[in-house]
């Protein structure tokens, strides 16, 4: 009995996932990314160049942890799929004197990096190093 609930718990978790993750494609479907951004600008000013392309449903500008400065970069999310096509005919344009590079917003798919070769090697040392702790040249 108990393992049935488990996998009803299971298999609503999974069908959780899959339209959180569905609900993410479908946003950035519908947003783009914009590089060059100059550090002072605000959100207002981007939802102002961008509003003849679509109706906006938010802008974000990412900053630093530590600084609170902005990277200079910027992501716009529309409220419809076919803005995205209309926001692209700002790219290259100058605002505040940078050239915005405007881009449809990717989907970052981590990599599984490749295990190497040979994973119990050590990496080498430029200079000549003892290889274990016991050892005394005197």
């Amino acid at each position: 009995m108990e393992n049935e609930e488990k996998k009803v718990e299971s298999k609503e978790e999974v069908e959780e996932v899959e339209n959180v993750t569905n609900e993410a494609d479908e946003r950035d479907k519908r947003s783009i990314f914009i590089g060059n951004v100059d550090y002072s600008t605000s959100t207002e000013e981007l939802r102002n160049l961008f509003k003849e392309c679509g109706a906006i449903e938010r802008v974000t500008i990412p900053t630093d942890k530590f600084s609170g400065q902005p990277k200079g970069y910027a992501y716009l999310e529309f409220v419809d799929v076919s803005s995205v096509s209309k926001a692209e005919s700002v790219n290259d344009k100058n605002f505040k004197g940078r050239k915005l590079k405007v881009l449809p917003k990717r989907n970052n798919i981590p990599k599984i990096k490749p295990r190497s070769s040979r994973p119990f090697m050590r990496r080498s040392y430029s200079y000549s190093r003892p290889r274990y702790s016991r050892y005394r040249p005197y």
